[in-house]
């Protein structure tokens, strides 16, 4: 009989013993949590602390108070902000005008030094010239052969980087044989800086050929021979002039 009551009052605190497990075990586990969800919010504070620093040091278009648009965000090479009728706020279409800036840079970059070079080498006919020769065949043949050949090859390429976001015909793009890497950041800024300075200066050569009917090469020279006769702003004065 002893024995029987020394069990019954352990049998009786039992239920508040297991209680108080539970609740040791409950606040043990919200403060599991407490931490967990603390430690991600401390990483996320810190990269918005490095978003905020590297937008501090961005280089934009135009000086501070100016700020990059939202959709701008400093990750797309050669991004200064620069976005003033706002084209790119839709990402799908922010991405196409990337690729298409990137095509025509690269088509001007190889215009420019053919130009350049042909006229360096003495190579005739002139640039302006050479739609007017005649190459042993009608250009209207020419023509008819072109516009469905490159139509189809620039359909297949805008095919390929929606697929891919690479530009190219098949596999064998994005076109790399020296390895430097798409990847490298620092290529990417070098590619974006020369093809858009190529982009202005093709400009230039074709107002100049327009207007003068001289090559740039020729062109400097006569700056250099002339700098104060011969500079941008005599030139657009006598635009009407040469014209005529």
């Amino acid at each position: 009989r002893i024995a029987r009551h020394a069990r019954t009052p352990s049998a009786r605190h039992a239920p508040f013993r297991s209680s108080h497990a539970f609740n040791t075990a409950m606040i043990a586990q919200r403060a599991s949590t407490t931490r967990t969800i603390a430690t991600p919010t401390r990483a996320t504070e810190a990269r918005r602390a490095r978003v905020v620093a590297n937008a501090a040091d961005r280089k934009m278009w135009l000086p501070a108070p100016y700020k990059a648009p939202a959709h701008l965000d400093g990750t797309i090479a050669g991004d200064y902000g620069f976005d003033p009728l706002g084209l790119g706020s839709d990402p799908t279409r922010l991405k196409y005008y990337q690729e298409a800036e990137l095509m025509n840079a690269r088509w001007a970059m190889m215009a420019v030094a053919g130009i350049v070079g042909t006229e360096i080498a003495g190579i005739e006919p002139r640039w302006w010239e050479a739609g007017t020769e005649d190459y042993g065949f009608p250009p209207q043949a020419l023509l008819a052969v072109q516009l469905p050949v490159m139509g189809y090859l620039e359909n297949k390429r805008i095919q390929g980087w929606l697929a891919t976001g690479s530009s190219g015909v098949n596999e064998t793009f994005p076109f790399d044989p020296m390895g430097m890497g798409s990847k490298d950041e620092k290529m990417k800024l070098k590619e974006i800086k020369n093809g858009r300075a190529a982009m202005i200066a093709f400009v230039g050569i074709v107002v100049q050929g327009i207007v003068y009917r001289e090559g740039p090469v020729a062109a400097l020279k006569d700056h250099v021979a002339n700098p104060f006769g011969c500079n941008m702003a005599t030139n657009i004065m006598n635009i009407p002039v040469n014209l005529a």
